[in-house]
């Protein structure tokens, strides 16, 4: 496997898929089938997340929601069950496409068809929210309700509490982004880690993941600046708690700079970088790019990025280009290169600890130390054998993606005490 070929998963932005399975094999009642069920569509270069609802009131019938493409309750034409066989249909402007699935170990899996294009679709039942679930605190936005899990350490209160915000793409709270395959849980490890420290935290899936996927904003609407709102929300609901005694901002690669955005405008004692740019994302995109693209598509991609940053958009996107710079992804684009992190972080008048890498494929430890020359009071911390998803890594770089899938493995030697000394030396951590 190629680096650069990886890389790209810094700016992959929005698309996600939820899937999950046991053991119980179709039963034929139709109880089973009947209800709400959370997947994707597993397209080129991205991942459509989808939600069926499918209901037997004396005949079959449907709807469907992409959030990511503004589709909310859109009636299916037809819904066919058959034993384990479950096809249906939607038809939009003319355009008729086709989900044929099996029920299989509580999934449905199957095909989906649009203009002679087929690409596979994952299916889960059930709803990703559970508003009783005690372990949860929820935020309302101006589009949905945002939904954030609580790790709490044992014992009676207040404590501390970070906020952990999640790095680029399709990325849950747990710090795995279904645009790659497998987990790492690197950001649940750190919450558990932190919490064995007396030291609470919350941490929440991007809008269109996990438990948050029908707050999805249509990727041509969305923009950098909504990401910095939703973590400003949840320092101010942190705020309003009795049960905490600070704030802190924990911010992971993408959250980085939101982190960076966030602790000017909201609530925040402390911010702590992790595998964070330090250059504005058009001069790390171009970087990557390099790598990986001929000549031409590598020029015609900095014309592109040049015009996004002065707010022009472009249109004529050559199909190498499409998976950064389809249209529908460019005012986000723009709306994030108008960012430098170098500046944020210098503009930042609470203590900060910046931490880096030394085997970040995509965030190299340079970048770390971009951050601390523009932000010299903060303190740097590099970790030798870190990589970006937190963990010690070899130096070979296809054994070093390969921990991108391992869940099992712990953090790198280091990052948690480095956090805590932090914390204790700032008065955070008592």
């Amino acid at each position: 496997m190629r680096r650069s070929l990886f890389m790209l998963c810094l700016v992959i932005f929005m698309l996600a898929v939820a899937a999950g399975c046991s053991d119980d094999g179709y039963k034929g009642d139709d109880a089973i089938v009947n209800g709400k069920w959370t997947g994707a569509i597993d397209a080129p270069n991205q991942q459509l997340d989808i939600m069926v609802n499918l209901n037997n009131d004396n005949e079959w019938s449907g709807t469907i929601s992409i959030p990511v493409q503004g589709i909310k309750d859109y009636p299916l034409t037809s819904v066919t069950v058959d034993g384990s066989e479950i096809t249906f249909f939607m038809e939009i402007q003319g355009q008729q496409m086709s989900f044929d699935g099996e029920y299989k170990n509580d999934m449905i899996e199957g095909n989906f068809s649009q203009q002679g294009q087929t690409f596979p679709f994952k299916l889960t039942k059930g709803d990703p929210v559970n508003e009783k679930d005690e372990n949860f605190l929820s935020v309302k936005t101006g589009e949905a309700t945002l939904y954030g899990e609580l790790e709490e350490p044992e014992g009676e209160g207040p404590f501390p509490v970070m906020l952990i915000i999640p790095g680029s793409g399709p990325t849950d709270r747990n710090g795995n982004s279904n645009a790659i395959e497998g987990k790492n849980n690197s950001l649940k490890m750190l919450a558990k880690r932190l919490a064995e420290q007396g030291i609470a935290s919350v941490r929440y899936d991007k809008r269109g993941v996990g438990k948050n996927l029908e707050a999805a904003i249509p990727e041509n609407e969305l923009k950098f600046d909504q990401f910095v709102t939703d973590a400003v929300q949840w320092t101010e609901l942190l705020e309003q708690k009795e049960t905490f005694s600070g704030i802190g901002i924990i911010g992971h690669s993408q959250g980085s700079l939101v982190g960076m955005l966030t602790a000017q405008e909201g609530y925040a004692d402390l911010f702590i970088s992790l595998a964070g740019a330090g250059r504005s994302i058009d001069q790390v995109l171009y970087e990557q790019l390099q790598s990986q693209l001929s000549e031409e598509s590598l020029l015609k991609a900095e014309s592109i990025l040049k015009k996004l940053k002065q707010g022009e958009n472009e249109q004529d996107v050559s199909r190498e280009l499409q998976s950064v710079f389809r249209p529908s992804l460019q005012e986000f684009i723009g709306s994030w290169i108008q960012y430098d992190p170098a500046d944020e972080i210098a503009a930042l008048e609470v203590p900060a600890l910046i931490v880096g890498g030394g085997r970040d494929l995509q965030v190299p430890e340079s970048e770390a130390e971009l951050l601390h020359k523009a932000q010299p009071n903060a303190d740097l911390l590099i970790l030798d054998k870190m990589n970006h998803i937190l963990k010690e890594a070899p130096e070979d770089e296809v054994d070093n993606l390969k921990t991108y899938s391992n869940p099992d493995l712990p953090l790198a030697d280091g990052l948690t005490d480095g956090i805590v000394d932090f914390l204790q030396e700032n008065d955070f951590l008592k």
